[in-house]
């Protein structure tokens, strides 16, 4: 017999929820933890695997909820809703610092530890992940090339070949500036989608622009959150820069790639590039 609480106006509630369900959990049923809590299949006997192993799956899971936002925000910029677009930006930035705290369980490794289990991942390697790619495309780091990995998923091949040529969040951006008067050049509105963005002299004196008047403006609030995205994806590519170079120093990637001089290079790149130099010229 389960213990009730009497209120104040007669009303009965139980002390102890309900623990009875004809099926599982309505919590299961939402959240599928038993599918998440199973999906992990170390393939060595190093107890150090089981944490790299969820901690990427982790990564993925918030590159899938970033992924979310980016598009959602793109969409909202096509359809002049900067409050939508602004609200989605801002959750990505919450939700990037989580992703990047992910990386704090590895951040120690040394390379005896990784090596323990790295030939578990045999030519596995975190360049490979399409959820990723679809973020790096939707910040306008377009590479056709990346989709190779992925011709035997046809699925996940569509979804990239999708994304490949479609505008990028910055794309959007620049767009919006442009149905609002700004000078954006026609080369850059103009340009080849399935191409890496370039920086652009006239972009950044538009941003200059917009910089250097009201900084109470909707388009001055757009660009602090983009603002907060690029720096959280710089922090993110050091991140994994000092956690690879820790656990395996300058030594080849797995997968095939330079490992740590691939990353120093990605690392010493920013995303929407003319909101950072056009800080010069306000």
């Amino acid at each position: 017999m389960s213990h009730e609480v009497i209120h104040g106006d007669g009303a009965h509630e139980p002390e102890t929820p309900n623990l009875d369900f004809a099926g599982t959990t309505p919590y299961e049923d939402y959240v599928q933890a038993d599918v998440l809590t199973h999906l992990q299949h170390p393939l060595s006997d190093d107890p150090g695997e089981m944490v790299f192993l969820v901690t990427t799956q982790v990564m993925e899971l918030w590159f899938t909820v970033v992924v979310h936002e980016w598009e959602t925000a793109s969409r909202a910029l096509r359809e002049d809703d900067l409050p939508v677009a602004l609200a989605a930006l801002k959750r990505s930035v919450r939700e990037l610092e989580a992703l990047n705290a992910s990386w704090t369980p590895l951040a120690g490794l040394t390379p005896a530890q990784f090596n323990a289990y790295r030939s578990a991942l045999g030519e596995g390697s975190g360049f490979q992940s399409a959820m990723y790619r679809r973020m790096e495309f939707l910040l306008g780091e377009k590479s056709a090339s990346m989709l190779v990995p992925h011709r035997g998923a046809p699925r996940v091949h569509a979804e990239l070949e999708k994304a490949l040529q479609q505008p990028s969040l910055y794309d959007e951006v620049l767009r919006l500036l442009a149905r609002r008067g700004y000078a954006i050049p026609a080369e850059v509105l103009q340009r080849d989608l399935a191409l890496r963005y370039e920086p652009s002299a006239g972009v950044e004196a538009v941003w200059a622009e917009i910089y250097g008047g009201d900084q109470d403006s909707e388009l001055v609030r757009l660009g602090e959150a983009l603002t907060d995205v690029a720096e959280l994806v710089w922090r993110w590519r050091n991140d994994h820069l000092v956690a690879t170079r820790r656990a395996m120093g300058a030594k080849a990637g797995t997968g095939g790639s330079a490992g740590v001089a691939w990353l120093e290079k990605r690392a010493s790149k920013n995303v929407f590039p003319e909101l950072w130099t056009a800080r010069s010229h306000v």
